[in-house]
């Protein structure tokens, strides 16, 4: 590509052809600068850490894992007993990219989910470009503002929550795309808008809920900040219609699914109180200017944020520590600050739409810290998050877009940052500087502070005199000075914003969670669990070993009582208390109907396996270990078996009834012998004959359908250890036959004397619907 020339016609314009030049070097450069910011991760040195691979990661396995064996992922009985995983907005199956990696790769390893993670920030990144070329800003600013997103803020210090970082990626290209086709009326970019927006919305998490809120006021503004609103608003109709139409079409089923799903789960609605807990600390935003100063990328015991009370004192705060850092870069801020509101750019009317609506995404990321947010909560669908800080997110891909436009307004009208009243900028940025140093020197932090406040003022102060270079040096070098952002800006993030604790580990830490790991706590229960009856599938608990160990059971396909998964059903998290991750001995709770791992619900659940990372004793302080035997200590863990766990399937031929709701609050259960009785609450009582014969057999036992193989001399009931859930079916030799909520949460259906083939499938739609029905 030959160096773009000036247009002598205007000093500060471009012509059409150097402009399309610029904006090509600008991407080019852009993707080189996330090339040199993501390589430890794509190489491999370093993988996405905590939630991305004890969360996302085990859900992309058994994605993978299921296509590959051709099974329907949308059931799993890995975790928790059962688990909707077509309703679940975590499970990835609406994700395309991760769907399309699943189906294509079958030997998936960290890096590959990693590249994806960071492809899809290249590719917002590049859709913000192809954003300010349509708005015909500056080509600097579109450089600018696609670094700060792609490699600052949120989405850098938080791209361990893969699927928030996806929704912000489908919002930068929806935003493009909404834009193009209310630029050319186009019916092609409105159904491609529609897509983006409904892969987004498909994320179904706070981040797809707050851009929705902003693509739509980014609409309105398009309508009404214009003189010609009417004719705007005509004209958009059909591509806006279009893309409604297509995303409608994408989303309606699973985003139906997922609400019927919340009726049923443990969190249909979070309270104000319990959402203003997972608001951000007003001083979370000194990182705006002094990336990591309060130690967030090493250890959890020299983290000194505002969540921590031997510090700042008492507080009721429960964000993560990585929630805190907002850095996106000194460059963006000094052109932000100095041009954007010191200069009052940023209330211009071609962007003063995107000011307020940044505005409001602060307001709503303090959630508690101010009164704004009570008025907010009362928005239908606020109440269905608990972390107001997400709003960081998109609040700082707005600042990203504020601040390329600001440096726009600064090249095309040669405001330098160091003459006038754009010198306040100087003093605002110094005074916030020298305020996180005081607060370091209160704390008694200064040695820990040292390094980001050196590397602050440095890149702060530097980013005045870059500045004020690229002001007076662009009409002649255009080339020259967005070489100089790169390298600026790509050094100050790649240096402020890398790899740490909080967003990078090395790949050896997950090791158990590899398709083809050698951990001998795993191989050890591997074996055990080939060596099982024909009736059984036996279960596992996972329990107090380490925080990526829970959903270890989604990668290898054995099946676990727990899991990590901030949703689980209400009928399971009432019967067994069962927390959203047993990481830690005081986190594994038990409850009245189920007060112990010796326990008549332990044994239903068919738990042969309890694996924990201290001695059973530490968890469970009511066992008897007369029913348990310890058969390994290893390096992660105490193997214990359980020899009374009930097999997945058996036939019984009595029937006892009982309230449910009663049992699950007191406790108490019936005077009952389980392996000859079904406890029911809405059949009669039949008392079980002296002595019955019953063969059970499993046939096959998929994700979305199970056979089981039996006969039986008397008439009865044919028992599932799995949970009850309204979306499954069953058939007796062919014939349809009502599923039993029966034991409190486990399935059951009525069968008469002699042979028979038993199948339950999994018929979310049907189930859906059936359920809406009643």
């Amino acid at each position: 590509m030959a160096a773009p020339q000036i247009n002598n016609a205007h000093t500060h314009d471009l012509s059409a052809a150097d402009t399309i030049a610029l904006y090509r070097w600008a991407a080019v450069l852009f993707l080189s600068g996330v090339l040199i910011y993501a390589w430890p991760w794509v190489s491999g040195a370093v993988t996405l850490p905590w939630d991305a691979k004890a969360q996302a990661w085990p859900q992309l396995a058994f994605l993978n894992r299921s296509l590959h064996n051709g099974e329907w992922p949308l059931w799993t009985s890995n975790v928790y007993a059962g688990w909707p995983q077509i309703a679940d907005p975590q499970s990835l199956i609406f994700s395309p990219p991760f769907l399309l990696l699943a189906w294509l790769d079958p030997t998936l390893e960290f890096r590959d989910m990693d590249c994806v993670v960071f492809a899809m920030l290249a590719a917002a990144g590049l859709c913000l470009i192809f954003y300010f070329y349509d708005r015909r800003w500056h080509p600097a600013g579109a450089l600018l503002a696609a670094l700060a997103f792609t490699c600052g803020g949120s989405a850098a210090w938080r791209i361990q929550h893969v699927g928030e970082v996806l929704s912000l990626c489908w919002f930068a290209i929806t935003l493009f795309l909404v834009q193009r086709s209310l630029k050319k009326q186009s019916i092609v970019y409105g159904i491609g808008a529609g897509l983006a927006a409904a892969f987004m919305v498909l994320g179904r998490d706070q981040i797809a809920f707050l851009c929705v809120a902003i693509l739509l006021f980014e609409v309105l503004d398009y309508w009404f900040n214009a003189p010609e609103r009417w004719e705007r608003f005509r004209r958009s109709l059909i591509p806006l219609g279009a893309g409604f139409i297509t995303g409608a079409s994408v989303i309606i089923i699973p985003l139906a699914l997922t609400l019927a799903l919340a009726q049923q789960s443990n969190r249909p609605e979070i309270s104000l109180m319990a959402a203003e807990r997972g608001s951000l600390p007003p001083w979370s935003f000194l990182t705006f200017f002094i990336s990591n100063i309060f130690g967030t990328d090493g250890p959890m015991d020299l983290f000194w944020g505002p969540q921590n009370e031997s510090v700042w004192g008492p507080t009721t705060n429960v964000l993560a520590r990585n929630m805190n850092e907002l850095y996106m870069g000194a460059l963006p801020l000094i052109t932000l600050i100095t041009v954007g509101v010191v200069r009052g750019q940023i209330i211009r009317r071609d962007i003063i739409g995107l000011m307020v609506i940044a505005a409001l995404m602060l307001l709503y990321a303090l959630g508690g810290y101010t009164p704004f947010f009570a008025v907010l909560y009362r928005i239908p669908g606020v109440d269905l998050f608990r972390r107001p800080a997400d709003a960081t997110f998109p609040f700082c891909a707005l600042l990203a877009i504020l601040a390329g436009y600001s440096l726009h307004r600064a090249v095309t009208e040669r405001m330098s940052p160091l003459r006038g009243r754009a010198l306040w900028g100087v003093i605002i940025v110094f005074i916030i500087w020298l305020l996180g140093f005081l607060i370091a020197a209160k704390f008694d932090r200064l040695d820990q502070a040292a390094r980001p406040l050196a590397l602050a003022f440095v890149f702060l102060f530097g980013s005045f005199y870059v500045f004020a270079l690229l002001v007076r040096f662009m009409p002649h070098a255009p080339l020259a000075c967005l070489v100089a952002i790169a390298i600026v800006v790509s050094v100050d993030l790649r240096l402020n914003n890398r790899p740490n604790e909080s967003t990078a580990l090395p790949p050896a830490v997950y090791d158990v969670l590899r398709f083809d790991s050698q951990n001998e706590t795993l191989a050890f229960l591997k074996d055990r669990l080939r060596i099982q009856g024909p009736d059984r599938r036996d279960r596992v608990e996972l329990a107090a070993i380490d925080f990526q160990w829970p959903n270890v059971s989604l990668v290898h396909n054995f099946d676990n009582d727990v899991g990590y998964n901030p949703l689980r059903l209400m009928l399971y998290e009432d019967v067994t208390h069962v927390p959203d991750q047993v990481a830690t001995p005081e986190q594994r709770v038990f409850s009245p109907l189920y007060p112990s791992y010796q326990s008549r619900m332990a044994n239903l659940l068919g738990l042969r396996y309890i694996v924990t990372g201290v001695p059973i004793e530490v968890i469970d302080r009511q066992i008897d270990m007369s029913s348990f035997a310890l058969l390994k200590h290893t390096r992660d863990a105490y193997i214990y078996e359980n020899s009374k766990a009930f097999p997945r399937a058996f036939f019984v031929a009595g029937v006892v009834n009982a309230n449910f709701s009663q049992m699950i609050s007191t406790g108490q259960w019936p005077d009952v012998d389980l392996t000859r009785s079904v406890i029911l609450q809405d059949s009669a009582p039949m008392p079980s004959p002296l002595a019955t014969r019953s063969y059970v057999r499993i046939i096959s036992y998929a994700n979305t359908d199970i056979s089981i193989e039996m006969s039986a001399d008397h008439d009865g009931w044919l028992v599932l250890t799995d949970i009850f859930h309204p979306w499954w079916v069953a058939e007796v030799d062919d014939q349809p036959v009502r599923i039993h909520q029966a034991n409190v949460m486990f399935r059951a259906v009525p069968v008469s004397k002699g042979a028979h083939i038993v199948r339950f499938r999994f018929a979310p739609l049907r189930g859906m619907l059936r359920q809406m029905l009643q």
